[in-house]
């Protein structure tokens, strides 16, 4: 009897998202290993040159080139896909690479799109300074405000790019009813869904149509190496993306594939158990400094991040009113939790993002997004909360809160 494997997507969609976060897409060779193989090549080889040529028409299956194909990394794209419930997925060397790729694939001179304000500041980078050096327009607006999108839809717009929950703010879209002005409009939306990853939100059931990542972040979780993905519909990977990513070369080794997925085996385990965490932190911090985390009742938008997600995640905000002076007392008091701009990682990080994350930004386009000089973006890991939560309670009062 032939040995089933991830290959069969027949089988694989049916398993339950654990499972596939485990076994999805695994491909294995004659050798039957049970680990995932590292296939460290640039190149492959044919019989003759009439395969070669054959490969190259598309006529033939088969891999040419490690910046197009390799099993390792293809492994890794099936079974981001099928976490993510899409028909495809290319994976990319880091999550900005995803980013720009899924923008840049599918917009020419004289396109505009709508943006969320609140965004990594990367992010914000390509929407105001990469994408009108091309000719292409973008309208910031306030992602929460559902009317925001709808207004500022011109006949030019080609789509609606977003994150939620957003870095550093935490503010949460409303997936379904701005994605479902997207598609009333002729509009295509793409979301990063970072923060959340495919285990808390699946962007794709709430009408998006496509989603990227960084998978640095929650993916791998462990700080070890730079991975992006992006996800969607067949034809919008193959026809569009590819072409773009198959020219501009933001090609992901297959080492790093192979880290993200043995990340992917347990981020259903770690990102539960940091939400738990989290919401454990957030409600320390609740009353103590203003704190924005969408799982504590007093974010205004409690109610909608919870129906969208599983749990509230990893990721949360707190604001000193000291500015950054204040902030930066904080950061350097603390013991246990490490200053970096990392997030998503097993281990808690703590950062100034108007510092740091969103320093390249205007102090004005920080104020605009609501990232203040008081704010600090927490990830919270995989320690003992009540280790964390002593943590801060010490650099609190080191700093006179």
């Amino acid at each position: 009897m032939k040995r089933r494997t991830g290959q069969d997507r027949s089988i694989t969609s049916r398993w339950r998202p654990a499972t596939q976060a485990v076994r999805g897409g695994t491909a294995r060779s004659e050798f039957g290993e049970t680990s995932e193989a590292l296939f460290l090549t640039s190149g492959y080889s044919y019989d003759c040159a009439g395969d070669a040529a054959a490969r190259f028409a598309g006529e033939q299956q088969g891999m040419t080139y490690s910046r197009l194909q390799n099993p390792t990394v293809e492994m890794l794209e099936q079974r981001i896909a099928l976490m993510e419930g899409a028909e495809a997925c290319r994976a990319m060397a880091t999550g900005m690479a995803a980013m720009t790729a899924a923008l840049l694939c599918q917009l020419e001179q004289g396109d505009h799109i709508v943006a969320g304000r609140a965004a990594f500041g990367s992010c914000r980078w390509l929407t105001d300074t990469l994408l009108p050096k091309f000719g292409i327009a973008t309208t910031i607006v306030d992602g929460r405000d559902t009317d925001q999108w709808r207004d500022a839809i011109q006949p030019n717009t080609k789509l609606f790019f977003f994150e939620t929950p957003a870095n550093p703010t935490l503010d949460i879209v409303d997936l379904g009813a701005v994605c479902g002005i997207a598609r009333e409009a002729g509009i295509l939306s793409v979301v990063d869904n970072a923060f959340a990853s495919p285990v808390l939100q699946r962007p794709l059931e709430h009408g998006a149509d496509i989603v990227a990542y960084s998978a640095t972040k929650m993916m791998d979780g462990q700080g070890r190496v730079l991975a992006g993905a992006v996800c969607g519909h067949e034809d919008f990977i193959e026809k569009t993306l590819l072409s773009f990513t198959r020219n501009t070369g933001p090609t992901l080794s297959a080492f790093n594939a192979w880290v993200v997925l043995k990340g992917l085996e347990t981020l259903d385990l770690r990102i539960r158990r940091q939400s738990e965490n989290a919401l454990a932190v957030a409600r320390f911090l609740d009353g103590r400094v203003a704190t924005l985390y969408p799982g504590l009742e007093s974010h205004p938008q409690h109610a909608l991040a919870m129906r969208q997600m599983e749990a509230a995640g990893t990721i949360l905000a707190v604001t000193v009113d000291g500015g950054r002076e204040q902030a930066h007392g904080l950061l350097d008091a603390l013991e246990l939790i490490d200053i970096s701009n990392n997030i998503g990682d097993s281990r808690s990080l703590m950062t100034h993002p108007a510092s740091t994350t969103h320093a390249g930004l205007s102090a004005e386009t920080r104020t605009a997004m609501g990232v203040t000089e008081g704010m600090l973006r927490l990830n919270v890991g995989l320690e003992d909360p009540q280790d964390v939560i002593d943590d801060l309670d010490h650099a609190l009062r080191a700093v006179g809160l």
